[in-house]
């Protein structure tokens, strides 16, 4: 990708978010007011960076950052320059919010150079859709499948292969789940899950690294609700999946949820650089309850068997 550091529609998807691109990578922050300057040092990216990226600028993005010139300083004690000057900032006002508008409506389609005043926000995951997604057929296979990434098919008591909507940033999304628990009053279930997915953002625009660390940040905000939850690294390294690129995080999770009587739970991220053409990537999750020590040998073997197709 060659084009100039600047905001852009975000690459991801989010509706009226913009991200930055510094010439070499998408931030990992997000704002809604392109009109700004860079992220402050270090906001840039989520954690060094390990590639370039290689993703496709949205279309219609601008080659280079438009630019603004001061106005001159009014002069003293000649109240026709400031009157003059008052009328001018009025209308710079109102250009400036007109531009906004549209930039917050989807019309903008490139960067702009700005006094650096905002905050941006820090990671945004996407909601979960509205609609329920299309159950995705079980061929009965013996592997699991979704895009150019693949583990071996894990046996009873792990389901059939089905989607699962809450996966950060992932499309056609392959779940199977072992049931551990059950709340007494019957609304809350716990499982043990192994998944993978095609990545939505995180695979043109992060490298595995930085997907990784963002699906990690999203997976302890979407299932678990608003339950605080307790985070330990035990691995976050680069490594190979079939011969590709990948990053991995083992992490050791706790909390506390009413009417569960684990507390904390084995998870486990890979993002893999598949080497598709058009940038997509796969994610690779699994999570096993303290209490379930028995899936954690399969859960281990869908790692370890991990292809790309």
């Amino acid at each position: 990708m060659s084009a100039a550091p600047g905001w852009y529609p975000d690459p991801g998807g989010q509706p009226g978010l913009f991200r930055y691109w510094d010439g070499r990578a998408w931030s990992a922050t997000t704002t809604a007011n392109p009109y700004v300057g860079p992220p402050s040092a270090g906001a840039s990216a989520l954690g060094p960076r390990t590639q370039a990226s290689t993703g496709p600028l949205p279309a219609g993005a601008e080659s280079g950052p438009r630019s603004t010139q001061a106005l001159p300083a009014a002069r003293r004690r000649r109240p026709i320059g400031w009157i003059l000057a008052a009328v001018a900032a009025l209308v710079a006002i109102v250009v400036l919010v007109s531009l906004a508008v549209r930039g917050l409506s989807g019309v903008f389609a490139g960067p702009i150079a700005g006094d650096p005043q905002a905050n941006p926000t820090g990671i945004v995951c996407p909601s979960p859709p509205s609609q329920t997604p299309s159950p995705i057929p079980d061929t009965g296979g013996d592997r699991v499948v979704s895009g150019h990434l693949s583990y071996p098919r894990l046996a009873a008591p792990f389901s059939a292969p089905a989607p699962d909507s809450r996966t950060p940033f992932g499309r056609d999304v392959r779940s199977q789940t072992a049931e551990v628990e059950t709340s007494s009053d019957g609304e809350t279930s716990w499982v043990a899950a192994v998944l993978i997915a095609r990545l939505l953002a995180g695979d043109g625009f992060y490298g595995p690294q930085q997907g990784a660390a963002v699906v990690a940040e999203c997976v302890i905000g979407k299932f678990y609700g608003d339950n605080p939850v307790g985070r330990e690294d035990l691995r976050n390294e680069a490594t190979k999946v079939d011969g590709h690129d990948a990053w991995i995080i083992e992490m050791h999770l706790t909390f506390d949820i009413s009417g569960i009587k684990t507390k904390g739970e084995a998870a486990t991220i890979v993002v893999v650089d598949t080497g598709a053409a058009d940038g997509e990537a796969g994610l690779f999750y699994s999570s096993i309850p303290d209490t379930s020590p028995q899936f954690t040998r399969p859960a281990e073997d869908a790692l370890e068997g991990l292809q790309v197709n």
